[in-house]
């Protein structure tokens, strides 16, 4: 049965896109009179066709032609994602609100692109989320930066990264951890656009997302280990007090199913098993999505940070995503192992965030 869900998914999301443009085209068919509804539903159809083709074929692609296309693409993804339930919104409110279905209309279209508008303006703006998290063993406070999907490509780059790095320093961390999905395709992953990354005044550690695997993770971890950054594929090293783990992005065991990672390949489990782990030493395990934390309890971790999940990026998506990951965003404790799962310091796809921020997060780590 497991091996069917990929195509139940795909089904019902077809049946949702299905859906959304038929009511989309009755309701302003209705709010503007348009007699051939017919000239509406294709148009929204063949927004949605050049909203999945333009995602589809152009994110890892380079050059001028591919970032416009997917940009627009991705852009209209949101934007008719609100258009709908902005649609849905006027429903419930003729229910007490009477005016002109030309009215219903512009009220809908502007909702749409004000809560668009909204949501790129929250996803540009960096918050800082500050948290103090108590590890067994420890004998002085310390402060980390945790980083996590911040996604450069067809829309952020390096002034983007600049001024990330801006705001860590300014944290004066002792230590910066970047939990994947660095990269979102490959139409800036070149030495310039990390440039960056040099001026943090901490030692940084990375593990790779499932993107940067997309993109072309071994080309990424060279360029991180020629501006000195530390690679973590599977393996222990060690910063001040702390013992450092960090893992490759894979699924939690054999048993579990991940779309995002591949079969065959060692899972957290397996990758834990083999590493000569002190448990005694105050431990901070690294991968990128929130998986496998009783193995890592197992192996006495004390800390867990992850990202991958984006906390739903877009409004409903941040109540349904909690569905699928138990431990979606913010500070966990599983049987004294700590989880802390980032919302992400960047975004995937629609350059958008509603109901979630775009997080730098700040790590006080304290003697128990």
């Amino acid at each position: 049965m497991r091996q069917f869900i990929p195509l139940i998914i795909l089904i019902i999301f077809l049946g949702i896109l299905v859906s959304a443009n038929i009511y989309l085209g009755r309701r302003f068919a209705w709010y503007f009179d348009i007699r051939k509804v017919w000239l509406l539903y294709s148009l929204f159809a063949s927004l949605t066709l050049f909203m999945i083709g333009g995602i589809a074929l152009f994110t890892n692609s380079e050059g001028s032609f591919a970032n416009i296309v997917y940009s627009a693409a991705a852009i209209t993804m949101g934007f008719l994602l609100y258009l709908v339930l902005s649609a849905a919104f006027v429903d419930v409110l003729r229910l007490v609100l009477k005016l002109k279905p030309f009215q219903y209309g512009v009220f809908t279209l502007l909702l749409a692109v004000f809560i668009s508008g909204f949501g790129i303006w929250n996803a540009v703006h960096k918050r800082v989320r500050e948290v103090e998290i108590p590890l067994k063993g420890l004998k002085h406070e310390m402060t980390a930066v945790q980083l996590s999907d911040i996604h450069i490509g067809h829309f952020w780059g390096v002034k983007t990264l600049r001024n990330i790095v801006d705001k860590t320093n300014a944290l004066n961390p002792d230590v910066v951890f970047i939990t994947g999905d660095l990269f979102d395709g490959r139409i800036r992953l070149n030495s310039k656009n990390l440039e960056p990354l040099k001026k943090i005044n901490a030692p940084v550690y990375f593990v790779e997302g499932n993107h940067d695997g997309y993109s072309g993770a071994s080309e990424i971890k060279k360029m991180l280990r020629d501006i000195d950054i530390t690679v973590l594929e599977n393996e222990v090293t060690h910063f001040s007090e702390l013992q450092i783990i960090g893992l490759n992005h894979m699924r939690a065991d054999d048993e579990s199913m991940n779309m995002h990672t591949s079969s065959g390949k060692p899972s957290i489990k397996s990758a834990l098993n083999d590493l000569n782990i002190f448990s005694e030493q105050p431990t901070i395990l690294l991968h990128h999505s929130p998986d496998g934390i009783e193995y890592a309890n197992k192996h006495g971790i004390d800390l867990y940070l992850a990202g991958h999940t984006h906390a739903g990026q877009l409004f409903p998506m941040n109540f349904i995503v909690p569905l699928f990951y138990k431990y979606n965003k913010g500070l966990y404790n599983w049987n004294g192992t700590q989880i802390y799962v980032s919302q992400g310091t960047g975004a995937f796809g629609p350059p958008m965030r509603v109901g979630t921020i775009s997080e730098i997060t700040l790590l006080k780590l304290k003697p128990e």
